[in-house]
């Protein structure tokens, strides 16, 4: 026996904050379509192409993860013209017209369609809509659908968990359109979700905001790793309750059509896909067209590089890389931004480190190694990380959670990772960022008290402890403009906006290997005026604090900036602490990695988590 499983929706309407952005919709000439905004459809007077990121069927996926090779366009049309089907080939950038469909119905009337789409020699297939020449088309609703064996299909019962500290505006905004898109979807999917957010700031009206379908969790502020891991808690509290917790930021934009096609991946895949995580994409809210990421992995030297990497989802060439950019790599991990986890995993495997914030996604995904789902369509939009770089966090946490993941799963090599965290604290006194290089150590020196330190800690107020030494950067308008005049820092390095690195010439690059310090050197041969550079974390993108003992230093966003001066007692002193902590590390690494690992069974559990977060 056969049923018809929807694999997704066609989306006709915009979202406001992606209104200029159309083409993640539909392609067509300005003055050739319009959205009523009464959810009465979408009318054609011209050409309109919906091979697109949202609406595009991901044939190459679906068959991957699923086994399906012929798919149906559902759609309810009316006017004259004609539906044409089409398919971008596997090895091809090019689509083609798969097959027309007439349609002419009488004034009023709507038709119902039913096409047939053989996915199995394409990657990608759409359709366009087709008025004839003087006429219109309406096009009130539409969704893909498959015709699969009864006993293929799966029952996942969907949890959605999402952490929140302060930022109510996103959270309540995010609760009601996925209320909203369930309860107009309705079953199965309806049926089978339910949503918790753990409000970590305990600011939401807890009361108001829940319901049958939503659930909000007043927690202490245990960081984002101890909100994913109240809201798994709650998830598995009851035995086969659900089959799968999605955990998501506060922080983004849901697409919720995005839940609704992650409940059909669940039900419909088949093989490893079945125990697989999904992961969703992370589009830039302030630039809703650039995919910046969906599936990450950990390289040798402890970096972590993108699968796919900015992406223009926008125009048909970025959607095609996208699906046919394989996500199953080595040391992968999905990002929490909208990762679907199954049960199974946290029940066998356990919960988050309580890391508070940082890393707890990349350990726990380099610890189960899982089979990674991603498709078209699933995701969030999330705000740019351009400008957010704070030493308490990227520096402090970074290193220290990440040594501990290091040690408990062997994700990186320990050489190359201490001979990286050397080079970034060189750079950063070559750049006279002293705080960035004291914290990069006291991340070292923390770890190597070992896991009984984290055991009881306060993130919170560790937080809040570290991020006051964080640099406080002010408003270029408000820096001396002379010394910028000074630096080099002109209108035209103010205007740029790139955040990829200016080539430098190959000597200039060999250059800055050399293990050298202006620190070191007298007075009479530094540089007299201040210098310039533009970082993105611990990245130059441009200038040269080579010989500066003053430098102008600004965020990416060239909007912000903070002047540092020399400080050569300072720089002795890290100097001295960096050589006296690696020598304990070496000493004392073996035991301390065992003592980590050790560990983690215990801070992973729902014994501990239980007592942590005093419940």
């Amino acid at each position: 026996m056969t049923v018809d499983c929807k694999l997704g929706n066609i989306l006709l309407y915009p979202d406001d904050h992606a209104a200029r952005h159309p083409e993640l919709y539909f392609r067509a000439a300005p003055d050739a379509v319009s959205v009523d905004g009464s959810l009465a459809g979408l009318t054609a007077r011209g050409r309109v192409d919906f091979l697109t990121y949202l609406n595009a069927l991901s044939a190459c996926k679906w068959r991957a993860y699923a086994g399906i090779e012929t798919a149906w366009l559902h759609a309810e049309v009316s006017g004259s013209g004609s539906i044409e089907v089409l398919g971008v080939e596997q090895g091809s950038d090019v689509p083609k017209v798969v097959d027309v469909v007439e349609v002419d119905t009488a004034a009023g009337a709507v038709r119902r369609l039913e096409i047939e789409v053989v996915c199995a020699p394409f990657d990608l297939v759409g359709f366009a809509l087709v008025p004839k020449s003087g006429a219109t088309m309406g096009l009130v609703r539409a969704w893909w659908h498959a015709t699969v064996e009864r006993d293929r299909v799966n029952t996942p019962r969907l949890a959605l968990v999402t952490t929140t500290f302060c930022k109510e505006s996103y959270v309540t905004e995010n609760i009601e359109r996925v209320r909203r898109a369930m309860r107009e979807e309705g079953d199965p999917v309806e049926a089978n979700f339910h949503m918790f957010v753990v409000d970590n700031g305990r600011t939401l009206d807890a009361a108001a905001l829940s319901d049958d379908m939503v659930t909000v969790l007043p927690n202490r502020n245990v960081g984002g790793a101890g909100g994913f891991a109240r809201g798994m808690l709650a998830a598995t509290e009851e035995p086969g309750a659900f089959t799968h917790v999605l955990v998501m930021d506060d922080d983004v934009r849901i697409i919720p059509e995005s839940l609704i096609r992650t409940y059909a991946l669940l039900m419909l895949a088949r093989g490893a896909y079945r125990t697989a995580f999904v992961n969703g994409a992370m589009l830039a809210l302030e630039d809703p067209t650039r995919l910046y990421e969906d599936v990450s992995y950990v390289l040798r030297s402890g970096m972590y590089r993108r699968v796919k990497e900015d992406l223009d989802v926008g125009e048909l060439a970025g959607i095609v890389r996208c699906e046919r950019t394989s996500v199953e790599v080595p040391r992968a991990y999905g990002a929490w931004w909208y990762s679907c986890i199954p049960v199974e995993v946290i029940r066998d495997r356990g919960l988050p480190m309580p890391f508070f914030i940082r890393c707890d996604d990349v350990e726990f995904g380099v610890r189960n190694d899982p089979t990674f789902m991603t498709m078209i369509g699933v995701g969030v939009w999330h705000e740019g990380f351009e400008g957010r770089f704070r030493a308490s966090v990227d520096c402090y946490q970074y290193v220290r959670n990440f040594l501990a993941t290091m040690a408990m799963d062997g994700c990186a090599s320990d050489v190359m990772f201490i001979a990286r965290l050397r080079r970034t604290i060189r750079q950063d006194l070559r750049d006279l960022d002293y705080r960035s290089a004291e914290l990069l150590l006291d991340g070292v020196e923390d770890y190597l008290k070992g896991p009984d330190y984290l055991r009881d800690l306060d993130g919170a107020a560790l937080l809040a402890q570290l991020g006051a030494r964080n640099e406080r950067m002010e408003a270029v308008t408000d820096l001396d403009p002379t010394l910028l005049h000074d630096a080099g820092v002109t209108q035209e390095v103010l205007g740029c906006t790139g955040l990829l690195p200016r080539p430098s010439h190959p000597l200039m690059r060999l250059w800055r290997t050399v293990p050298y310090d202006k620190h070191y050197l007298p007075p009479s041969l530094l540089k007299k005026k201040p210098g310039y550079v533009v970082k993105h974390g611990h990245t130059v993108l441009e200038g040269d604090s080579t010989g500066c003992a003053t430098l102008v230093v600004l965020d990416p966003t060239r909007t912000r900036g903070v002047i540092r001066h020399m400080d050569r007692a300072r720089f002795r002193a890290i100097r001295t602490r960096e050589r006296m902590l690696l020598r304990r590390y070496r000493v004392e690494r073996g035991r301390v990695r065992r003592a980590w690992k050790e560990a983690r069974p215990y801070l992973t559990s729902r014994e501990f988590w239980i007592r942590y977060l005093g419940l």
